[in-house]
Parts: structure tokens; sequence; C-alpha cells
């Protein structure tokens, strides 16, 4: 039996370099040599022993590699040696992945491979929010996304600013702030030292993207613009918060729960495809840009991890093999 080495979790949920079975690519699948793969906040709940792979995946972290194409099925319009990036459900902290082939797509043009590694898992989540969930965003429409530093918030200023958004953001630090307004932002909220809620009563959002949740989001709910949609992806200030429903039906909004990893294959393939012929060309233009804040080698992962756990990250951060 062929081995590799992957960055696996042992039975206390530690990461542990170990010799694992190589994977065998099956009739539509591609294998691809892993040059890097990002970290996601999702690798950090899975770390924490809360967020698993989908059964049908390895069990390890890893949500989006890039690499070179080591076999394609036949057919395929994949070839040997061919620089690709990855959408997966789990498994990227390895020396070599699997992944169906609608899940490959080429990186963009003048892109190097390490910075690809960043782009699968973030725009992948982005376009499918911002285009399915809320059906687009009409130019002058006011667009509010939480985190706006993260990998998710960089992103998705830059693609809403791109469909003529107002944007508004919300950051931890005056540095931040900053940054996010030079990608794109119109306003930079310091949650800090600044209310949300009195930006967003001057501010009504048509989309919002909300990575945070928490008690204050039922009371955001309150300054939506009419037929507003309001999308959660993740709770990281917490689960429970009060709505007062009547605003849902009075303003007829729309409060979206949404996550890309539970979603199948062929979802998944999908949105890789609409990637590739929608976005891939702007990042090609230079109107969008992936934001890359550190790079580790994987003996590096626990200090790769604790940048995001620290939330010190303007950017992806990635790990290289």
């Amino acid at each position: 039996m062929t081995m590799m080495k992957a960055m696996i979790l042992d039975e206390q949920n530690n990461f542990k370099w170990a010799d694992v079975p190589k994977f065998e690519p099956k009739a539509d699948e591609v294998l691809i040599k892993v040059a890097a793969a990002a970290v996601n906040r999702a690798d950090l709940m899975q770390k924490d022993g809360q967020y698993p792979s989908p059964p049908e995946w390895p069990q390890w972290c890893g949500l989006e590699v890039s690499g070179l194409v080591e076999s394609a099925p036949e057919g395929s319009r994949f070839k040997v040696g061919d620089k690709v990036c990855a959408l997966l459900g789990g498994g990227g902290y390895s020396e070599y992945v699997v992944v169906p082939q609608g899940m490959v797509i080429p990186i963009p043009e003048n892109m190097d491979i390490i910075h690809a590694a960043g782009l699968p898992e973030v725009w992948c989540t982005v376009y499918l929010n911002l285009m399915y969930e809320a059906g687009g965003i009409k130019p002058g429409e006011v667009f509010f996304v939480q985190a706006g530093a993260s990998g998710i918030g960089i992103a998705a200023i830059q693609l809403a600013k791109n469909m003529g958004a107002k944007v508004v953001t919300t950051v931890g630090s005056d540095e931040k702030a900053a940054f996010v307004k030079s990608v794109g932002a119109d306003i930079a909220v310091n949650y800090r030292r600044e209310k949300v809620k009195d930006v967003l009563k001057d501010n009504p959002p048509s989309v919002a993207l909300d990575c945070v949740g928490g008690a204050e989001m039922g009371s955001y709910l309150e300054d939506m613009a009419f037929g507003g949609r309001w999308i959660i992806i993740a709770t990281l200030a917490g689960k429970d918060t009060t709505v007062d429903l009547r605003n849902l039906f009075k303003k007829r909004l729309k409060l979206i729960g949404s996550t890309l990893r539970s979603r199948t294959s062929e979802e998944k393939s999908r949105i890789m495809s609409s990637l590739e012929k929608e976005l891939w060309p702007l990042f090609t233009q230079g109107k969008l840009v992936n934001h890359i804040h550190a790079v580790y080698p994987i003996s590096e992962v626990e200090a790769a991890h604790g940048v995001l756990r620290r939330s010190e990250n303007t950017g992806k951060v990635i790990l290289t093999f």
C-alpha cells in the first residue's frame, strides 16, 4: 500500500503529522499533489471536535487547496501537471487529495499557486450567498458584512462593490478599518468603540452577510431595508438572539441560514464553474484580489491556527507543503 503524509487529528484532537494510505482516485476524481492549503475557521472548529467532515471525506482539516494534477479521469479537461485549485469537504492538510473533477478548476492567469489555495472556499461562499441566496445586489443597494478583514469579508466587500453596492462592514481595530476601506468598503465600523446599530439605522442594508450572529443580531434586523435579505453563515458571537417577528412580515425580510460544506458535490461543482466563468477574468484583470495575510509551512499549523483564533489576520492564512 502506497502511503502519504497528512496532518491528522489524533484521539485527543491534537495535530499529528502521520502516514496514511495515499488516496486512490475513483473514475470521476482528480488526484492532486498539494502545494498549499488555506486555513478556515471551520478548521478551527474541526480541531476543537465541533465540526467533523462529511462522512465521505477524510476526517481531518482542510477545505481548499492548490496544487498540480497527478492524474485525471479519461477524457477530462485536466492533464498531468496542470496547476489547479479545488474545493473539498475535508482532508486538505495532506500531501495529496482526490476531488470530484467538477470541484477542480484551473487557477486564474497570472496568479501564483500559493495564493490560489485561498480562493475556492472563500469565493464559493461569497458567490453562493450574494448571488444564489440573496438573489444578487442591485447598484446602489447597501451591503452589510460582518468581520470585514476576514477572508470572507474581504472577498464579499470586493464582489459587492463590483456589483455596484454601498458597502458597510465591521472590524475590531482602526488599522483593520483602514485596510478594508483600501479594498472597497465605504464605511468601516470599529465595533469596539462604535455602535453597529447606529450605523445601520443611517444605512439600511438590503443584503447582509453575517458570520457573527450573537445577541445583538436580532435588533439589527429592525434596520433592514424593505425586502432585505439577512444571511447567517456562522455564530462567532453566540447562537442566541431575539427577533421581533413583526419586522419580518412588515418589511418582507428574508432571514436565511446557509452553509457551503454540507452541500452536495454537484452543487459545489456548479458554484466552482460559475467562479471560473464569471470571477476568474476579474482576477486576471486585477479587479478582484485575493489577499494573503501570512504563509506557514504545514509543520507550523498550530501557529497558523493561532492567527485566526486571535483574529489577527487581514486576509487568508496559507499552509505550504
